[in-house]
């Protein structure tokens, strides 16, 4: 799809580096500017201190991508950084905005520079304001700034904890997606843009139901614990072997008679207390511990035969070793494999969400190690160069 496209990133971490790692994915021929000692999410194990040899997680988000060491204090290797973004038509970063600017790397010098380019940058809380360089990742601005943190959260009791990259991962996708947009514009109009989200707006925009609620009433709905959700049609429910359970039925008088076959016709589901979405949103409590009750007589294996006869929508509640060896999952082209380097062997990895005509992109390279290709990018450039002066 972006054969012929070629990126620079200036990213650390995993949000930057996560979104040029998609359009690496997707053909684009992504340059990884590090500085000598490497991206910090390369160590990311030995930071705990735990010798393990390879980091899945980096090479999840730089696979395929070629990697240039530089320092870039030195003026030498910002000129080659200016050569690079002269040639490129996409630059990444999640640099905070005052290092840009002090490596006079922020968005109005480089525009004024290179105006095909498209500037696609992450920050933290955004690009201005009085807390546009406030250390962030996705745990702070995503997670906990933007509110989505307290409407996991039931009262008295403490914040749970975000699983690793959830954030980084949904915001490197806007961008992905602003910087495919820009791409279109460009080719309309030859003009680059600068494209811009942050941890915030992303985490914002994904409780943006409750947000929309809340600025229009002014009031929020309750956070209620599982035993007292307001729609126990739509609810998690635990099965005889262990597992979970979760209920998809939304129209719940519509589903209703269907859950009640697979249920076996019960006596209790029969009651007027249970007749309506009315009535059953009344007395959630008992019908959810009914529920409770009855979803622990089988495994959840014998649920998914009787549920797929009766026309129940649900879904299991996969573990991590669940969904690895999930058939659906391959079938959905979930997973690809990262070619061996000299240094590592191939390692199975999880897939960039979208395909193209029916096939998951594959990587073109492993992940590469550090400054890998240094040489290779300053040849490329001293011989653009000669062409152009000769």
């Amino acid at each position: 799809m972006l054969a012929g496209t070629r990126v620079v990133e200036l990213g650390v971490w995993i949000a930057a580096p996560a979104a040029a790692g998609v359009l690496a994915d997707w053909g684009a021929d992504v340059i990884k500017i590090e500085s000598k000692d490497g991206d910090p999410q390369r160590h990311f194990f030995k930071t705990l201190g735990m010798k393990v040899r390879r980091a899945p997680f980096f090479e999840l988000d730089n696979r395929g991508k070629r990697s240039v060491a530089l320092d870039l204090k030195q003026p030498a290797d910002r000129e080659l950084v200016d050569e690079m973004l002269g040639e490129a038509d996409v630059f990444v970063t999640n640099l905070r905005p005052g290092a840009l600017e002090q490596l006079e790397l922020d968005p109005t010098r480089v525009r004024a520079k290179f105006p095909q380019l498209i500037y696609a940058q992450i920050t933290g809380y955004g690009s201005e304001g009085p807390e546009a360089n406030r250390a962030s990742y996705d745990m702070g601005a995503f997670w906990s700034r933007s509110g989505l943190a307290d409407r996991m959260t039931f009262p008295n009791e403490p914040p749970p904890t975000i699983p690793p990259a959830f954030g980084d991962h949904i915001t490197a996708m806007n961008l992905v997606a602003g910087i495919s947009a820009a791409l279109l514009s460009r080719e309309r109009t030859g003009e680059g843009r600068l494209v811009e989200t942050s941890l915030l707006r992303t985490g914002i925009y994904c409780v943006s139901t409750d947000v929309a609620t809340r600025l229009c009433f002014g009031k929020n709905a309750p956070v209620q614990h599982r035993t007292r959700a307001p729609a126990p049609l739509q609810n998690s429910y635990p099965t005889a072997d262990g597992r979970w359970l979760w209920l998809l039925c939304l129209e719940a008088d519509r589903h209703w008679p269907k859950l009640k076959r697979a249920l076996g016709n019960p006596a209790w589901a029969e009651e007027e207390r249970f007749a309506t979405a009315s009535s059953r949103l009344e007395h959630r409590a008992e019908l959810i511990a009914l529920f409770d009750d009855a979803f622990r007589e089988r495994p959840l294996e014998e649920w998914s035969r009787i549920f797929d006869a009766e026309d129940v929508w649900f879904s299991p509640v996969n573990r991590l070793d669940d969904l690895v060896a999930d058939p659906q999952a391959d079938a959905a082209r979930a997973f690809i494999e990262i070619p061996a380097s000299e240094a590592l062997d191939a390692i199975r990895s999880p897939a960039s969400p979208v395909d193209f005509d029916g096939a998951a992109p594959v990587p073109r390279r492993a992940c590469p190690t550090v400054g890998e290709h240094t040489d290779e990018v300053r040849e490329e450039v001293a011989n653009r160069t000669r062409k152009e002066d000769g």
